[in-house]
């Protein structure tokens, strides 16, 4: 009998397969995965501190909840509404993004998502043809790569380390550029690292896009996070000539402590905006009336609640810097933005630790929720092993508590 030609094999493959090659690519959310392990130890017992999720751990303010309790009683809310968010919540984004970054964008400009994660998928689903190639810099958010992929991009990935502050150069940005590059991923203030770009490399970077005419998808979730003398820029504001090749990624989660209301959002050019739109008609229709009417008060509130949960982020960000850099070993450079510490932990690995050796940031993160009960992630989930990710968005005494713990068991690494 003859041999199976490659493309009955590869039929043959397909016929076999439970699960379509494309979503069975994907990988679990890192984050949340080290997430849900911890929950899962503290509910049977065991008293593990996670710096797992970025998630703060204030509850959303007072204002923001009464909205919400008030939208469920009113029965236009009961009932389907347009797909690409309530008017008044697209104004009021739009309003805000001017008063916020001085973008002056049109309702029309603006899609309303269930959460980021969703505004960044279909928003490179509206950009991405097969095989197009995105630009993202490294270490990046585990969610960036993955939606990319989901669209038939390419991510290509362009690596900073804590030696330029996390932060990447339009040189190597053209070192990675080919002829099939059609997007730039661009993160400030950034998770998971924490770097804000200042002023005028945002510029230098928004011009090299121009240049070589790039769309540009950029994620201002983090945008009122900022510490010390660094500021917030918007590229687009920044760069006018990109507006109309930028499509900009926002939300209330972690601005207004409303990681699970799920409401986030994409601005960017009509067209793009509504071929969005019609893939967000199919997907999951309108994002929750409720959680809507809550993102409009919070989106048009004053600030005064963000700039309080501002201060404490910035206590701790400056203790867990001071902590981690007395461990030997470790370097964490300290952030200017979002509320993560990203540490190098290069000069730990290959040490002995309680009777093992780990080689990888993920073996060395295992060792610590073993034996520390503290639940970091890995460098490896945001594409550069040899450091931990931890989340300062926790208590006070928590976050002294558990790095504590880190402490006393790395000072045992021989």
């Amino acid at each position: 009998m003859s041999a199976a030609t490659p493309t009955a094999q590869s039929a043959s493959a397909a016929a076999g397969r439970r699960v379509s090659a494309r979503v069975g690519a994907i990988s679990e959310s890192a984050t949340l995965a080290v997430d849900a392990k911890a929950k899962a130890l503290k509910a049977a017992g065991r008293p593990v501190i996670g710096f797992g999720a970025g998630e703060p751990d204030f509850p959303t303010p007072g204002y923001i909840v009464d909205a919400a309790v008030a939208a469920c009683r009113e029965p236009r809310f009961h009932r389907y509404t347009p797909a690409g968010g309530l008017p008044e919540l697209k104004q009021a984004i739009a309003a805000k993004t001017l008063r916020d970054s001085g973008y002056e964008v049109s309702p029309s400009q603006v899609l309303v998502t269930n959460g980021g994660k969703q505004a960044i998928y279909e928003a490179f689903a509206a950009l991405l043809d097969p095989g197009d190639e995105v630009i993202v810099p490294a270490p990046y958010w585990t969610t960036y790569p993955e939606s990319i992929r989901l669209a038939g991009g390419v991510p290509v990935e362009v690596v900073a380390d804590e030696t330029t502050g996390y932060r990447v150069s339009v040189e190597q940005l053209e070192a990675a550029r080919t002829e099939r590059t059609k997007v730039l991923l661009f993160v400030s203030p950034s998770n998971p690292t924490g770097a804000v770009y200042p002023r005028e490399q945002v510029e230098a970077i928004g011009r090299w896009a121009v240049e070589h005419g790039l769309w540009v998808l950029t994620d201002e979730i983090y945008e009122h996070l900022v510490y010390g003398d660094a500021e917030f820029s918007s590229l687009p504001v920044v760069v006018p000539e990109l507006a109309d090749r930028t499509v900009i990624v926002n939300g209330v989660a972690k601005t207004y402590a409303m990681t699970g209301w799920r409401v986030g959002w994409l601005i960017g050019p009509q067209d793009v905006v509504k071929a969005a739109t019609n893939l967000q008609s199919h997907a999951t229709s309108n994002v929750s009336n409720v959680a809507q009417a809550a993102a409009i008060a919070a989106v048009s509130g004053d600030l005064d609640a963000v700039a309080e949960m501002g201060r404490a982020f910035d206590r701790r960000r400056r203790t867990i810097v001071k902590m981690l850099n007395e461990i030997d070993g470790v370097v964490c450079p300290e952030p200017e933005g979002a509320f993560y510490v990203y540490p190098s932990v290069k000069a730990l690995l290959g040490k002995e630790l309680r009777g093992r050796r780990p080689a990888t940031s993920v073996e060395l993160a295992e060792v610590i929720l073993e034996e520390a009960e503290v639940a970091v992630v890995p460098g490896e989930a945001f594409g550069t092993p040899g450091y931990l990710r931890l989340s300062y968005a926790l208590g006070d005494d928590d976050l002294v508590e558990g790095v504590s713990r880190v402490q006393k068991l790395l000072a045992e690494a021989v």
